[in-house]
């Protein structure tokens, strides 16, 4: 008995149990952005100078922006940097705002349209039935326009309302999570490709 005990294990570690691999990308950033709930906290869209590369503001604090860039982070995707070495290669690809005749290490990947089409250039983009509520996975990001030119940004989870998943973002008062997938006009629905710069 002791000996069919020691093979099977390692039958297990030469052939793994299906099901028992890691969860797939899309699952490990919902839980990243839900980890922040709770830390950020409050609401700032100032200008901060910030390290470089992983350069973030206070965890406490932050934008919309930030929970997709501390999310992407932790399963190995650092937006500072490909948005900034993105930009630095190909500036006439990106939104002509803020006056900015080059780009911005600090500033270029909290900025949503920068965001939405670093996205369009380098992962997957759902164009169709934006208001479709299975078109949408754990881990997805969707952008939104609020009226009056506000955009704004955030990350499906795996958690749903009736059939609606709800959104992990900052819309002023923290990082949450909220049934508001709908609740706005979205202009942008983004999933990412794994591999190149994303980690496993």
């Amino acid at each position: 008995m002791k000996r069919l005990i020691a093979l099977l294990g390692v039958l297990t570690l030469v052939f793994p149990i299906r099901g028992a691999q890691p969860a797939d990308v899309g699952q490990r950033i919902a839980a990243a952005a839900r980890q922040q709930i709770g830390v950020t906290k409050t609401y700032d869209p100032g200008y901060v100078s910030l390290s470089y590369p992983g350069g973030d503001v206070p965890r406490s604090t932050g934008v919309c922006s930030d929970v997709v860039v501390r999310a992407l982070r932790q399963v190995g995707l650092d937006l500072q940097k490909e948005v900034h070495e993105d930009m630095r290669r190909n500036f006439p690809e990106y939104p002509p705002k803020w006056g900015l005749k080059a780009p911005d290490k600090n500033i270029d990947h909290r900025r949503v349209p920068n965001l939405m089409r670093y996205f369009e250039r380098h992962h997957i983009v759902m164009h169709e039935k934006l208001r479709l509520p299975d078109s949408y996975r754990p881990g997805d990001i969707v952008a939104w326009n609020l009226g009056g030119g506000i955009l704004h940004i955030g990350i499906v989870s795996d958690k749903q309302t009736g059939r609606i998943p709800r959104i992990i973002h900052n819309i002023g008062r923290g990082a949450e999570e909220e049934d508001i997938l709908l609740k706005y006009r979205i202009i942008g629905h983004y999933r990412l490709k794994e591999g190149g710069s994303l980690g496993h």
